[in-house]
């Protein structure tokens, strides 16, 4: 039996790196109303499509469309890494 994936962050995350959302940060209430507004819901995987060169802002795809979030915005996901 293998393990989970460890919980990572999005900047983590190389380009063309699947993940999964598992969660929200409890520290970020702010943001969790708007990432689940923009389709960022548990279970949901995404793969990084673009990372700017300081590595913000991240560019994700999922559920068909581009999305991209600033080191802030994406601090507040809870991720694990999908094979």
């Amino acid at each position: 039996m293998t393990s989970p994936a460890p919980e990572l962050k999005l900047s983590e995350l190389r380009i063309g790196s699947t993940g999964r959302v598992l969660g929200f940060d409890k520290a970020e209430p702010a943001y969790r109303k708007k990432l689940m507004a923009m389709g960022l819901t548990p279970g949901v995987e995404f793969t990084v499509t673009r990372l700017a060169p300081l590595g913000d802002p991240v560019e994700i795809r999922l559920r068909g469309f581009a999305l991209t979030l600033r080191k802030a915005e994406a601090q507040a996901l809870r991720i694990q890494a999908v094979d």
